[in-house]
């Protein structure tokens, strides 16, 4: 596992992201001490459901009135 400063991470990046791309991991140090991980991004193993929260979610019938005050703020009001 390869460790570099934060200086040589900011300048190497694009090399970086290259490696951390085939599968290696880096690690970004400061001042000799490690403080974050680069590692290659894994997508979620389970699929979508589409309407997973149908039925869970509630919005107030007024939801898209402006109140009154806020509309006076704003100058919109009628």
């Amino acid at each position: 596992m390869q460790i570099v400063n934060i200086s040589e991470a900011k300048a190497q990046l694009s090399a970086l992201v290259a490696k951390v791309s085939r599968g290696q991991e880096v690690l970004i140090g400061k001042a000799g001490t490690p403080v974050a991980r680069l590692v290659p991004y894994e997508r979620s193993r389970e699929e979508r459901r589409p309407g997973a929260l149908r039925g869970k979610i509630h919005m107030a019938e007024d939801f898209d009135e402006l109140p009154a005050d806020i509309a006076e703020a704003f100058g919109a009001r009628d």
